[in-house]
């Protein structure tokens, strides 16, 4: 029997936040006057716009100092919302992931915001695992860890996995790093009930071969495919799809995938990411689940 979480609270749904979110950070961007590799926001209050639980912001904002891909953070009033604003550096991570043999896509780690969005979607989704599928600092197992989701964080990078397990040590929360190839993973060891497996990695820069790779191993395991989802991350940007019609950018790239394998889409999220930083359109994360 699962133990009730010391982090579980009254949840709030989170359409709005994710909307309220990519406003800020428009508005971040407006305001933004420094040049760091990359900076995202967190809310310093609980408020109308962003009704988290003042424990659940604290933790993100530990996460957030306790890991040193961060060097600087300073308070900033955005759109009448007060925030923290870190700024930070993931050369060193980058390089060591593009030099993995077994990854999808270099290191670049989504807002802590936007992990905590989509750990608790899936919440609201009524799944009761996590699964983050090339993880990187592990972000959103600690999400899923603070919203008493069980986490399982696969990460092929060494570096990367020694990063967590600091993130770990420091904080305190355990979001069970693994290092390993997702693709050779025996996922049958977890006992999965009700999972969803976030995969990183854009459809276009080898998403899709991972995604199908893992899905082609979770038919093999009796009675959890019909309990399982999947979450993409898309884009709407025409710069990674040159020459296409424009239907191919259905589903954020991922609508092959998704009709291959027989997927229902059950609820896309609009975020903002490292890589959107100064776009105007946002990521989209693709909640699906096995038909």
């Amino acid at each position: 029997m699962r133990l009730s979480s010391p982090f579980l609270v009254h949840l709030p749904m989170s359409e709005d936040i994710a909307k309220n979110l990519c406003h800020l950070k428009q508005e971040f961007v407006k305001a933004y006057k420094g040049n760091s590799h990359i900076q995202e926001i967190i809310p310093l209050t609980k408020s109308e716009a962003f009704p988290i639980d003042e424990k659940h912001l604290e933790l993100l904002h530990e996460f957030a100092k306790k890991n040193p891909i961060y060097y600087n953070s300073y308070e900033q009033v955005i759109d009448k919302s007060p925030c923290m604003v870190y700024e930070g550096d993931i050369n060193e991570y980058w390089l060591n992931s593009i030099s993995q043999g077994a990854s999808y896509q270099p290191f670049y780690p989504t807002w802590i915001m936007t992990a905590y969005i989509m750990a608790l979607t899936a919440k609201n989704l009524n799944f009761k695992e996590a699964v983050d599928i090339g993880s990187g600092d592990g972000r959103i197992a600690y999400c899923a860890k603070i919203l008493d989701l069980e986490p399982y964080s696969i990460e092929v990078d060494e570096s990367l996995v020694k990063l967590q397990k600091l993130i770990t040590f420091s904080t305190k929360i355990d979001f069970n790093p693994n290092c390993a190839d997702a693709v050779e993973f025996d996922y049958a060891n977890l006992s999965l009930q009700q999972p969803v497996f976030f995969i990183g990695g854009l459809a276009q820069m080898g998403g899709d071969v991972l995604a199908n790779s893992i899905m082609e191993k979770l038919k093999k395991i009796p009675n959890l495919k019909e309990n399982t989802g999947m979450t993409f991350a898309g884009t709407y940007s025409k710069k990674y799809f040159p020459g296409t019609l424009s239907n191919d950018m259905s589903e954020g790239g991922w609508k092959s995938v998704i009709e291959e394998n027989n997927l229902n889409v059950i609820k896309t999220v609009v975020l903002p990411s490292v890589w959107t930083f100064d776009q105007p359109i946002d990521t989209p994360y693709i909640f699906t689940k096995f038909n």
